[in-house]
C-alpha cells in the first residue's frame, strides 16, 4: 500500500463504567436504561464517548459516571479492566471503548441523567442473564468484571472493606460468597483466613451470633496483598458448600 495514500480509519472512542458494590449480600452491578437509540429502552453500562478531541480517558469517566448515574469522582477509585473494539458492537460504526472497573462499599442509589432514563443496581447474576437485555457488548464487559473482581477478592484484602470496622469471620466469609457466587465451608474458610499473615486481625471482643454463640471480632490487619492467594474453589457457581 502506498503510504501517500493511506487514509486513518474513522474510529470512535467512548468509555464504559464497571461498577460494583454490595447490596443485600449479592454483588450488584450498576445500570442505567437508555434513553435514546441505538438500543433505546435497553440496560446498559454508564458511559459515552469522549466529549472532545483533548479530553483525557479517565476524565471522561468521571464524566460519564456523574452526568449518567450522580456520582462524584471522590466516591469511588476507578481502574482499566479492558479495551472493547470488535467491528459491528454498536451500530453507529466503528467505536472502541475502554471500559473502567470500581468496586465501592456503601455506594448510594444512583441518579439517572442525560441520555440514561433511569439508573439501578442489579445483582450480576440477573445482568448476565439471557433472559436480561442489554445494550452492545455490555454483557461481556460485565462478565469480564465479574471475574476481574473475583480474582481481586483472591489476591487483596478487598473483602474487608465491605466488612464493619469490627467483623466476624461469618461476615468475611458472606463477601466471599457473594462475590465468588459459591457456597464456602465455614471450617476451610476460617483456616485459610488464618493461615494468610497479615489478612486480619484478632479485635480483642466478641459478639453474640443470632443462635447465641459467641463470635471473636477481627479488624483489617496490615497486608493488601494476600501470600497465599484465597484461591477459589473449582467450579463456581456451586449451590453446595465447599472447601476452600
Amino acid at each position: 500500500m502506498d503510504d501517500d495514500s493511506w487514509v486513518p480509519p474513522a474510529v470512535l472512542i467512548a468509555v464504559d463504567l464497571v461498577i460494583f458494590t454490595l447490596r443485600e449480600s449479592r454483588l450488584q452491578v450498576l445500570l442505567v436504561e437508555r434513553g435514546v437509540d441505538p438500543f433505546r429502552g435497553a440496560l446498559a453500562l454508564p458511559g459515552g464517548f469522549l466529549a472532545h478531541a483533548e479530553e483525557d480517558l479517565l476524565a471522561a469517566a468521571h464524566r460519564e459516571l456523574a452526568e449518567e448515574a450522580g456520582f462524584a469522582a471522590d466516591q469511588l477509585h476507578l481502574e482499566q479492566l479492558s479495551v472493547y473494539g470488535t467491528p459491528g458492537r454498536d451500530p453507529r460504526g466503528r467505536v472502541v471503548s475502554v471500559a473502567y472497573l470500581a468496586i465501592t462499599p456503601r455506594l448510594p442509589e444512583p441518579v439517572a441523567g442525560t441520555d440514561a432514563s433511569d439508573a439501578w443496581w442489579i445483582p450480576t447474576d440477573r445482568a448476565l442473564s439471557p433472559d436480561t437485555r442489554l445494550a452492545f457488548d455490555h454483557r461481556r464487559i460485565v462478565a469480564d468484571g465479574v471475574e476481574r473482581a473475583r480474582t481481586k477478592l483472591e489476591h487483596s484484602a478487598l473483602a474487608t472493606a465491605f466488612c464493619p470496622p469490627l467483623f466476624t469471620i461469618s461476615e468475611l466469609q458472606e463477601v466471599y460468597e457473594a462475590v465468588w457466587g459459591v457456597r464456602l465451608d465455614p471450617r476451610n474458610f476460617y483456616r485459610k483466613v488464618q493461615s494468610v499473615n497479615g489478612f486480619i486481625e484478632p479485635a480483642g471482643p466478641v459478639r453474640k451470633t443470632e443462635n447465641g454463640r459467641p463470635a471473636r471480632l477481627f479488624r483489617p490487619g496490615p497486608r493488601q496483598a494476600l501470600h497465599p492467594p484465597m484461591n477459589r474453589p473449582p467450579e463456581p457457581g456451586a449451590s453446595e458448600r465447599r472447601p476452600i
